[in-house]
């Protein structure tokens, strides 16, 4: 697994390669979002590596890429983790590096904690920024209440994570990434299936529009009679002289 740790390098994380491009797998951009403390990093990691890590360093919005497989395909994932942000005078205090990686994104994981209700108010903040930024509402969302295994201190029903999720049009997941991967695995594959799909549909009709022959010219034939005419000309010429 490779890692990037500016998010200026973004592009540099493409799939590359002498071959054609038709050969390179078919690149996935996914941002994972939510407020700090939440389980970002570990859940990004889990994904990608089956590996839970209990502490990580603070969050410097780290580019995560690897080669996937996927329903049989090999998909080149690139998962954006991002800093943590909060709701500052009832409106997110959202930077401009945290925009960017909306921008960029093909598809958008937002977390919250089960034992953190200001993370889980910062959702429905979060979702409208990524639909301002993706006005088109094509880009998949998916929404992850994690720790589900501190049931002990939990501050919010996974019943409000669903409803607010089914609110907004987007599937919900609850997952422990300590404890159980499956649900971890799940979110993003569904995320990678819709954008594989997305670009499965849009990329036939580039095709199509790129095998259509061009019309020739209806002079073509009349400019190969002159032609042949002017050379004609120019034999006779020679000739007489």
């Amino acid at each position: 697994m490779r890692l990037t740790q500016s998010m200026c390098t973004i592009a540099e994380c493409a799939p590359g390669g002498d071959g054609p491009a038709t050969a390179r797998p078919r690149l996935v951009k996914i941002a994972v979002v939510g407020g700090s403390g939440v389980g970002k990093t570990a859940l990004v990691v889990r994904f990608l590596t089956r590996r839970f890590i209990g502490d990580y360093e603070r969050n410097a919005g780290n580019l995560y890429s690897r080669h996937i497989q996927i329903d049989g395909e090999m998909l080149a994932i690139q998962v954006q983790d991002t800093p943590g942000v909060q709701i500052h005078e009832h409106s997110l205090d959202c930077n401009e590096q945290l925009n960017r990686c909306i921008r960029w994104a093909d598809a958008l994981v937002i977390v919250f904690s089960i034992t953190d209700y200001k993370s889980f108010e910062l959702l429905s903040h979060l979702y409208h920024q990524v639909r301002q930024l993706h006005p088109g509402n094509t880009v998949p969302v998916v929404i992850v209440a994690n720790k589900a295994d501190l049931l002990h201190i939990k501050e919010v029903e996974p019943q409000q994570g669903l409803q607010l999720a089914n609110m907004l049009g987007c599937t919900f997941y609850e997952v422990s990434v300590s404890e159980n991967y499956n649900n971890v695995f799940n979110a993003f594959h569904l995320l990678c299936k819709e954008v594989s799909k997305q670009q499965i549909t849009s990329t036939p009709e580039r095709r199509r529009t790129s095998l259509i022959p061009r019309p020739k010219s209806p002079n073509m034939q009349d400019l190969k009679r002159r032609f042949k005419q002017a050379l004609s000309a120019k034999v006779r010429t020679v000739t007489s002289v």
